[in-house]
């Protein structure tokens, strides 16, 4: 067994497709990497090993979670160690491109690596001279690197000539090197799919398309074309980690409310958000609600749809647990949670309250008219159904005037598209049907092929 199966624990978010760090420093210590404020998981792996946290490494301003660091420091007395130049307003130890941490034993290199943000810093294990891996967060990423978009098109091409000389300074460490990224598979911040979330130098000198372009103005290139879109929450985040997270005590509460109290809540200019599955869903919801299955997704959904600014009223359905709602709303910055409707839907009957249903149908049942597809444009230009629509979830909102009366919407599976049922129908949509699988279902039951050109894109 190597270092890594000894010492380090990743911790993934499936759905923000990240992953965090737990080093078990071998003193009853520990290095926590790029941990979010959702600090369930790190918690419970580092009571495990009955590891307190030390240090808590963010390498840059994360866009896509806030960060945990400031928390980890309040709960346990961490140091918590980040670029100089991010100027973060909470104690933090800077650290300047080469400057070290004695980790008692084991040292920590900090590696300027912009590109994915101006500050961004790789971190380099050390013991004695061996270089045992590199927390590369955004730089370096299996197959890839992290995208160059996110503090404005004027910016784009600027950072990601930065990010092909940070690529090729950390290529430059032995082959054998362990690559622990942050972002990885399901990230909005450019990884592509795959299921591996580690790698080493080697691996990626042999297998990342980026390093093998042949000069800068190629790399420039690869990388901005593979730029898809991102939500809209990820505009907020990096100055709110900048200024530092709210401290909690504990799980913040999500209050049971009556009827009668989420009706005020939606007069006075609430947003309720129904959590249940997209089945559970369609059999019956509040008109209005903004249908979000809790999933491991849920955070992201949430993010790009809905503001901040509104408090939120969510209807949660058997089995599912509020903490759940509560923390994938916090780790992303969403505090206006008003509370959930108490007894859930049957209360809401009970109480005399008007309800709406949406077909979701499977694709032998799904009617031939008009086909919406809301996949993401790299899933719609893989493989769709002939004739489809294609706007993607993210922009529905503003666009919903474009989507045809009586459509068939659909995803991959059945859940984004009956978010944007839900959302076609708070525009004034009737008649929506929701597709109960994805493209390659319904052009078997319609009797065509999957088409893999980019028409029919809004």
């Amino acid at each position: 067994m190597g270092f890594a199966d000894d010492h380090l624990i990743p911790l993934v978010d499936e759905g923000l497709g990240n992953s965090a760090y737990l080093l078990d420093l071998g003193d009853g210590r520990a290095l926590a990497v790029d941990a979010s404020r959702d600090l369930r998981a790190l918690r419970a792996a580092a009571r495990r090993r009955g590891l307190s946290v030390a240090y808590a490494a963010d390498t840059h301003l994360h866009a896509d979670f806030l960060s945990g660091a400031v928390q980890l420091a309040h709960e346990s007395g961490a140091t918590v160690l980040a670029s100089a130049a991010g100027k973060r307003a909470f104690p933090h130890r800077g650290l300047a491109d080469g400057e070290e941490v004695d980790l008692g034993g084991l040292r920590l290199r900090a590696l300027a690596t912009p590109g994915h943000t101006d500050e961004h810093l790789a971190f380099l294990l050390l013991d004695g001279s061996r270089e045992i891996g590199v927390f590369t967060g955004g730089s370096l990423i299996v197959d890839s690197a992290a995208r160059t978009d996110l503090l404005g098109a004027e910016r784009t091409q600027e950072l990601a000539r930065a990010q092909y000389h940070s690529l090729r300074r950390l290529a430059v460490l032995p082959e054998e090197t362990a690559v622990w990224p942050t972002h990885g598979a399901g990230s909005f911040c450019s990884a592509p799919p795959g299921a591996e979330r580690t790698t080493t130098i080697g691996a990626q000198k042999r297998g990342n398309p980026l390093l093998a372009a042949p000069d800068e103005d190629a790399f420039v290139a690869r990388l901005v074309a593979s730029l898809g879109s991102y939500p809209a929450y990820f505009a907020r985040l990096s100055k709110a980690n900048r200024r530092g997270p709210a401290v909690l005590a504990g799980t913040p509460p999500l209050p049971a409310l009556d009827a009668e109290h989420v009706r005020r809540l939606l007069a006075d200019g609430g947003q309720i958000v129904d959590v249940r599955p997209a089945a559970e869903y369609a059999t019956g919801h509040i008109a209005g609600a903004l249908s979000i299955p809790l999933r491991a997704q849920f955070a992201i959904w949430l993010g790009w749809l809905l503001p901040d600014t509104a408090p939120l009223v969510f209807v949660i359905g058997d089995g599912q647990e509020a903490e759940e709602v509560v923390w994938q709303a916090y780790k992303i910055g969403y505090e206006r949670l008003a509370g959930h409707l108490a007894g859930g839907m049957p209360a809401w009957r009970a109480a005399g309250g008007a309800e709406v249903t949406t077909a979701f149908l499977a694709a032998d049942r799904a009617p031939d008219g008009p086909y919406l597809d809301v996949r993401q444009e790299a899933e719609y230009a893989a493989g769709h159904v002939p004739g489809a629509l294609h706007l993607e979830l993210g922009d529905l909102a503003a666009h919903a005037a474009d989507a045809p009366a009586g459509a068939v919407v659909a995803c991959g599976h059945g859940e984004r598209a009956m978010t944007a049922a839900s959302l076609l129908e708070r525009a004034g949509h009737s008649g929506v049907t929701v597709l109960n699988g994805g493209p390659a279902e319904y052009a078997a039951a319609h009797g065509t092929k999957l088409d893999a050109t980019k028409g029919g894109a809004r």
